[in-house]
Parts: C-alpha cells; structure tokens; sequence
C-alpha cells in the first residue's frame, strides 16, 4: 500500500492522474497508510493550490418550507423539525451580514435560500438580485448565490448583478442519490449546473459524506465532480438533525472522514476543496488535520440551520498550521 501511495501521489504530482482502480485500492488504506496518503494529499495540495486557505460564508435568507424530501435536510417539509423558519430576509440585515463577515476574514459570501429553485416569477428573485448588486457596490466579497434549479437565462442575470460562481451540491454519487431525494432527480441538479457554467459563472459543487454512503459512492462522487470539471467542492460531514429522516444515522470515525478528504484531493488535484458543515461535532479536537488532508478552502461562521464556531478559532487554526487567509 505504501508504495501505491507513493508511486499514484508522484504521478499527480508530476501533472498525471490517478485512476478509478487505484482509487479504489487507496480506500484500503489502514492505520498509518491514512496518514502517509493524507500527507501527500497535503502535497498535492501544496503544489496545486498554495498556501491560502480560501474562506466563505453563507446566510439562510429563505429558510424552511421547502417541498423536497432530502433525507438530511431540517428544512423539508416532510421532517418534523425543530428549527425556526423564515420568509426572505431584510435587505439591509443580509447587507449588514455580509459586511462583518468580511471585516471578520470571510473572502466569499453566498446568498442561500430554501426551495426546489428559484425563477423569473418568484418576487423573491428581484429582490436578491438588488441585493447582490448592492453587494457588489458595497463590498469587496466575491458574489456565490445558491437558489437550487435555474435556467441558463436566470443565471446570466446573477452573472449582470455580480455573482461570480453558483453554488449546487450534487450531495452525492448518483448511485446513491434515490436514497437521499426521491421527489427530483440528479438529472435535474446536473442540468442547473449545466446552465450555470453555460453562462460564464464557476461552479461551487459538492455534497456530505456520512449519510450511508459506502467508501466505493464516495469516489464515485468525485470523478463525477471530476467530469463536471467544477471549481470549488464543499464537502458536508452529516450532523444528524433530529426529526429528519437520517437523525439516526451512526456518526463516520473522524479518520475516515480524513481518508475520504484525502482521496477527493488526489482525485480533485487542483480544485477548491473546502469544510463545510458538520466538521466541528465529527471531528472535534481533529478539525486542523482536515486543512493537512488535503482542504484549502472552509466555511467560516453559522451554517444554515445549525451554528459554526467562532471565526477567530478558525483564523488561528489556520495561522497555527502555517498557512495563509
């Protein structure tokens, strides 16, 4: 195994690819073999991507209510959840959010809203698109919107007001897939990816581990993501949210969400890997080792139905391990 870590990680060192094979045999990988792939995945990460730990916050400005049936989602109307719901936010509450979330270190902010997707019709849509241009003239935070489904011509809109990428998880392989959602398809997600590239915006795309899943859809996952050639990979690690259908769903070891980590990095060389939820109650005291698998890239503050910790912990976590915001 270790000479299989070393020979797959020179080659993508080298400006090479792994393949689906080895990726696979590298999921075998046990004990300290995790730890010897995770340090090349940092090297990897080192050579492709540098030393700056890209930083994003999100805001739910329409939360709750939503009609679909994702199994980890608190939101859906088909859970009995306990969070508070809400019609879109104030305009000047969201503009405010996004000024102190730059002024505390946050490089990106997205504007996220419950549903299926958004449309030309939805009166919620003209009002985020003065918002984002607000922010454009406002501050100096790069623009990411996730409002689901749109059409190519919904997203040339989001390109005129500033939006520089659009984020929608594919949440998982599409092996997988109909065991999270059952009321869309992932021919419908692939599509809005597909008309948000077609209209110049990068691509945020990525899903959560934890939810069942085996090591094998993991990777597969990835090379989908490959495929897609997306720019940035938020990778969830499932917070169980009682009352939902995955409440239950026994929590991954913190080592084999590092293993996970590290094969996305080998599989995903260049790419913008990123924390997202789930990190703090899965991996506790181990958070730092995720940045030294092969991430460059977290979300800084609360999630959108549950709370992060304070961005100063993440800013000197970062300083400690010697990398750059």
């Amino acid at each position: 195994m270790e000479k299989l870590i070393s020979t797959v990680a020179q080659r993508i060192l080298d400006g090479g690819e792994i393949t689906r094979e080895e990726a696979f045999r590298l999921s075998e990988a046990r004990g300290a073999e995790i730890q010897l792939l995770a340090a090349y995945a940092n090297l990897i990460r080192e050579r492709f991507t540098g030393n700056r730990v890209d930083l994003c916050s999100i805001i739910s400005t329409r939360t709750g209510k939503c009609p679909e049936d994702c199994a980890f989602c608190a939101q859906s109307v088909h859970h009995q959840t306990q969070i508070a719901t809400h019609d879109l936010l104030d305009e000047n509450f969201i503009v405010a959010r996004a000024k102190e979330m730059e002024k505390a270190g946050a490089h990106r902010f997205d504007i996220v809203i419950s549903g299926l997707g958004v449309t030309e019709e939805d009166p919620d849509f003209r009002r985020i698109l003065r918002i984002f241009a607000r922010l454009r003239k406002e501050t100096n935070l790069e623009l990411c919107a996730c409002l689901g489904t749109l059409t190519e011509k919904v997203a040339l809109q989001l390109k005129e007001v500033g939006v520089t990428r659009y984020n929608h998880n594919l949440e998982t392989s599409e092996s997988f897939f109909p065991e999270v959602v059952t009321t869309h398809s992932y021919q419908e997600r692939l599509q809005t990816i597909k008309n948000a590239k077609a209209a110049g915006l990068e691509i945020c795309c990525g899903g959560i581990i934890g939810m069942g899943e085996s090591m094998a859809q993991r990777i597969e996952f990835a090379f989908t993501l490959k495929e897609l050639d997306v720019d940035a990979v938020p990778i969830n690690v499932l917070n169980p949210i009682k009352g939902t259908k995955l409440e239950n769903q026994p929590p991954l070891p913190p080592t084999e969400i590092l293993h996970t980590f590290a094969l996305f990095r080998f599989i995903l060389p260049a790419k913008n890997l990123r924390y997202a939820g789930g990190r703090e109650v899965n991996l506790r005291d181990l958070q730092a080792l995720g940045l030294m698998a092969g991430l460059n890239g977290m979300l800084v503050g609360n999630y959108l139905t549950t709370t992060g910790r304070p961005v100063e912990e993440d800013l000197q976590m970062i300083k400690d391990l010697g990398l750059e915001f």
